[in-house]
């Protein structure tokens, strides 16, 4: 496998995941009135969630040692948003574990946390697909 093929494998993950993280925002609508589904849901999806953005990081560590490329600054801001999107997920996932769901109002304001912070999410991944496609163009150069 070469460079190429590594970096490819890496940009259709990163495309798997933002398509994930979209049809994701379907599962506080889903499961509108069934707190415990809400819970079952989430905790699935937060272990997809992982498993993908580990596959993706993987990746892109692979690409960058097998293909002896520099640890440049976009390298740097994906590892840097891979941390924060997990730590995200992770302070999601667990409020609504510990939550008391069969509270009306707890259940309401969590669905609304959990499609804000997926579009939080969507947004960081758009923006560093943008952000390599006009490096990759060489339109900004960091």
């Amino acid at each position: 496998m070469d460079i190429g093929q590594i970096l490819a494998t890496h940009s259709v993950l990163v495309k798997v995941f933002l398509g994930f993280l979209v049809g994701g925002l379907l599962i506080p609508f889903m499961t509108a009135n069934n707190p415990r589904g809400f819970r079952k849901s989430s905790f699935i999806y937060t272990m997809i969630f992982q498993a993908i953005i580990t596959m993706i990081a993987f990746a892109g560590i692979v690409a960058v040692f097998a293909g002896d490329l520099p640890w440049e600054p976009t390298t740097i801001i994906m590892v840097a948003v891979w941390a924060l999107m997990m730590i995200i997920e992770i302070k999601k996932y667990k409020a609504i574990k510990l939550a008391h769901l069969q509270d009306p109002v707890i259940h309401k304001v969590l669905k609304s946390a959990f499609v804000k912070i997926s579009i939080i999410q969507i947004l960081l991944v758009a923006i560093m697909v943008v952000l390599m496609v006009l490096k990759a163009k060489g339109i900004v150069t960091i």
